[in-house]
């Protein structure tokens, strides 16, 4: 046996091996170690190999999934390895011969199936990586993205610069690169960051032809032009997907999409660093508490949770898409009845895609089944519903498809299967008496059989004289009677040991036979055998009918989950007073009363009102002589004060906006926007040698190079890490670029209140400071946002409130007053007049007389026939008449 496990384990390295034994997945070796610390069992011996003990411990089948789950979320993958015959049939081959035995399955993060294993509200999807040069010899990469759970099948082409965005738009379980791509010091590095376990390809599944055939094989068609416009690049990451598909399904083949050219550019663009400065997702520490998504969903299902989150991680750029869900949510907030009746027949519905998938792979059971049953029967109720009440075009398609779903399959279901069947179809109990003849038959044997067992056990304990015998029944050992291990040692001695034959020694108990106990099994495993042949053969048939409809039933699937979604967004914005924004196509950016959605629910929870301001980043009134361009709004003010939460809620609104959601405000005018950058917090990547003060300058060139006219930007203290006038004059320069090149709508919050001046030169800046009251020495918040420059930073006040020693702060005052003392204004105000892109002599005519004087004697000189005095001479008297 130990020949046989280390054989499977060899080629299986990377993984956990649980390998059956009866009723136990055992472990040994390594794996056993490993596996008892991170599941809490105990870990025992058995045998000796190279004159060691073996380390073994094992975890009863009947808990796989649950200790399957804990071994999956802390990072391991499991290889499953099962019995793949009989021991009767191994027996034959020798007393001595070992059961047949092979791994079925990897269990990896990005690949699971099982409800107990996945989170109902999150997608469970692994991507496959490549990359390969274009014409210009720059990398691309293909990525592909598969949720094996429900079939999705995405893929796309990126570069180097796009992958992070991509990559945590995704927020994949498990990424699966090729071997060069790990190779590569500085990709591994960057595919680590992402918290997701990192796994090799493995075999190359070829590129070009040989991934073309690799698709056009497991979909069965005879072309791939069907998929639509695939690159070479998304042609080769399918490939590679469904090669790691199969190599951790082994023989199971999921049901999957075919692959869906995903767009970018259809999309508003977020960056990694945006994302989780936003904390859309999943709050900087990690937890899904606080993070916009927790306040966002009130979805009644775990299908339309996931399609909430995909819709807050893909805004859309399609404008008519993004009014289209406008209307539909406003068409709930209108009709409360509707809404709540809706939502209340969303309770119950379940997973029908997963349910679907898993059936697929031959991993269903009656509880997938009767998914179906109400899932149908939920779509076509909720369709009904909805057609009556006369809804916008986004709901009138799907209520008219779900209203027409056939219920052929559904009814039948409603009629065979038990209403609350078991989890697991191997025992059979899931078909009502009454639905087939045969059944009925053989369960009535069988019934009879177990009385006459009952009687046996009973029996059985008065001959031993103890009420503690039990007749149970596994796979392994067929029927066999379990004692207690003080008890059995008393069967083991005579004159009990002439009826009970010993079988087998646990610790704890012992187990035992009878030869009258063998003659029964025979008969009442003849007729119990049969009962579960005839469910195992409807549950195959219904399986096979609901494969057959698989389309509908994914297509109903999706439907319920928009209704879903539309729905929970209307009940937020009723619940917590949202509105509808308009968006349209200009430059417009216009929010009155905007609120910051988390922080307003968590002040709420504590009986506290939020205070909203507004924002007004529009371009303003075009003249003829200058570019379009939105407005740059610098915040000043102390920290405390609130203007980190006054940038990201107003990012929050585009976000929420273009996903299709009412905002929270008294009312909001959007310009669409193409990419949305944050740059909020501090951070470094030691790892890399990137101090705090690099990554800010990293993130801000990337925002530097990509914003457009129609970006949003958000910027929070550019230039704090280094030394001040360092700083200063980064920021300066980063501000001048804003306004003249990416001419973006941007907010700029700063302590350097130098920069409040280029107001006099820039015309789209506009200064918005946050109102404090300084109160007998104490800062007070008032948190409102106000037009015009912050005098100060309160810095020595906030200090105070952290709590520095009286000392420390008395001797800041002192060394603040002395600086002050200082007029800093004067060389900023010159320095504003001197800028480069906006110069011009203070002391230069007016008078059009005298400028064309000037002019005319410039158009007379003759660079090339002057000799240097002469050119000298020429220069001081244009001066002299300039100045005149």
């Amino acid at each position: 046996m130990m020949a046989q496990y280390m054989e499977i384990k060899s080629a299986h390295q990377d993984c956990l091996l649980f390998y059956r034994m009866g009723d136990f997945y055992e472990l040994f070796f390594t794996d056993a170690e490993i596996a008892s610390k991170c599941l809490g069992i105990v870990l025992t011996k058995r045998g000796k190999h190279l004159g060691d003990d073996i380390p073994m411990c094992g975890v009863p089948i009947e808990r796989a999934e649950e200790y399957l789950q804990r071994l999956i979320r802390s990072g391991h993958r499991v290889a499953v390895c099962e019995q793949t015959e009989d021991p009767a049939e191994a027996r034959k081959r020798g007393a001595k011969s070992v059961v047949r035995r092979e791994v079925v399955r990897i269990v990896t993060p990005g690949t699971l199936t099982e409800d107990q294993l996945l989170e109902p509200g999150r997608a469970n999807l692994f991507v496959a990586l490549v990359r390969q040069r274009d014409n210009s010899s720059n990398w691309r990469f293909g990525v592909a993205a598969v949720e094996i759970s429900t079939g999705d099948f995405d893929v796309f082409e990126t570069d180097l610069d796009g992958l992070p965005a991509l990559l945590a738009r995704l927020d994949p379980r498990e990424i699966v690169a090729a071997d060069a791509i790990l190779g590569d010091e500085d990709l591994s590095r960057m595919l680590s960051d992402f918290g997701a376990p990192v796994a090799p390809l493995g075999r190359s599944p070829g590129e070009g032809d040989v991934a073309r055939r690799g698709l056009t094989e497991y979909f069965g068609v005879a072309t791939l032009d069907g998929f639509g416009s695939l690159t070479r690049a998304e042609i080769n990451a399918a490939a590679a997907a469904l090669s790691y598909i199969e190599r951790t399904q082994k023989s199971s083949r999921p049901r999957l999409s075919f692959p869906r050219h995903g767009d970018i550019g259809k999309s508003l663009q977020i960056d990694a660093s945006t994302r989780a400065s936003l904390e859309l997702h999943r709050t900087m520490a990690g937890a899904r508490a606080r993070a916009l998504i927790s306040v966002l969903d009130r979805t009644m299902t775990s299908a339309g949770a996931r399609m909430l989150s995909s819709w807050l991680a893909t805004p859309l750029r399609d404008l008519d898409k993004i009014v289209a869900r406008h209307d539909a949510v406003a068409f709930f907030v209108t009709d409360a009845n509707l809404r709540q009746d809706i939502r209340e027949r969303l309770k119950g519905v379940p997973d029908l895609t997963r349910a679907l998938a898993r059936i697929a792979i031959d991993r269903g059971g009656p509880r997938d089944l009767a998914a179906l049953r109400e899932g149908l029967f939920a779509a076509q109720d909720c369709g009904r519903i909805l057609l009556g009440a006369g809804p916008p075009a986004l709901l009138s398609t799907t209520a008219a498809f779900l209203s027409g779903v056939d219920l052929d399959l559904a009814e039948e279901l409603a009629v065979a299967l038990e209403p609350s069947p078991p989890l697991d179809r191997r025992a059979g109990g899931f078909i009502q008496s009454g639905f087939n003849p045969s059944l009925d038959e053989a369960r009535s044997l069988r019934d009879e059989s177990r009385r006459v067992v009952a009687a046996l056990q009973g029996r059985y304990c008065d001959l031993a004289e103890t009420r503690q015998l039990k007749i149970k029944q596994n796979n392994f050992l067929g029927f066999f009677i379990e004692a207690p291990q003080a008890q059995g040692e008393r069967l083991l001695r005579p004159p009990l040991n002439e009826t009970f034959i010993h079988r087998q020694t646990m610790a704890g108990a012992m187990r035992f036979s009878t030869n009258e106990l063998a003659e029964l099994e025979g008969r009442i495993a003849s007729s119990a055998d049969e009962a579960v042949t005839i469910e195992k053969k409807l549950f195959d048939d219904f399986a096979a009918r609901a494969q057959g409809a698989s389309a509908q039933i994914e297509a109903a699937a999706k439907g319920l989950a928009a209704v879903d979604v539309l729905a929970a967004l209307a009940e937020i914005a009723v619940q917590a007073d949202w509105v509808r924004p308009r968006v349209d196509d200009g430059l417009d950016f216009e929010i009155v009363g905007g609120r910051h959605p988390v922080v307003e629910a968590a002040l709420r929870s504590r009986g506290e009102a939020f205070v909203p301001n507004d924002c007004d980043l529009g371009a303003p009134v075009k003249k003829a002589s200058s570019a379009p361009g939105g407005k740059i709004a610098v915040v000043t003010g102390p920290n405390m004060a609130g203007k980190s939460t006054f940038l990201r809620q107003n990012a929050l609104i585009v976000i929420l906006a273009q996903m299709g959601s009412f905002v929270p405000a008294k009312a909001a005018k959007i310009g669409l926007i193409d990419r949305l950058f944050s740059r909020v917090g501090a951070s470094d990547d030691l790892a890399r040698g990137r101090s705090t003060f690099m990554v800010e300058m990293v993130e801000t060139a990337a925002i530097l190079n990509q914003a457009t006219q129609k970006s949003l930007i958000i910027l929070d203290e550019i230039g704090r890490g280094t030394a001040t006038y360092d700083g200063l004059s980064i920021a300066w320069a980063v501000m001048e670029h804003l306004h003249e090149v990416n001419r973006s709508r941007a907010l700029f919050a700063t302590h350097f209140h130098e920069l409040t001046h280029l107001g006099q030169r820039l015309t789209r800046l506009v200064n918005l400071c946050m109102r404090v009251t300084d109160w007998n020495g104490d800062v007070v918040f008032l948190h409102e946002v106000a037009r015009g420059a912050a005098d100060r930073s309160y810095g020595v006040q906030v200090a105070k409130l952290a709590g520095l020693p009286r000392a420390v702060i008395a001797r800041a005052k002192e060394i603040l007053a002395e600086l002050e003392r200082t007029d800093r204004n004067v060389p900023v105000e010159r320095l504003v007049s001197d800028l480069p892109l906006f110069a011009r002599s203070e002391t230069a005519s007016t008078n059009p007389t005298e400028t064309a004087a000037v002019l005319q004697a410039l158009a007379m000189l003759k660079p090339d026939e002057m000799t240097p005095r002469e050119a000298l001479e020429a220069l001081y008297a244009l001066k002299a008449a300039a100045n005149d």
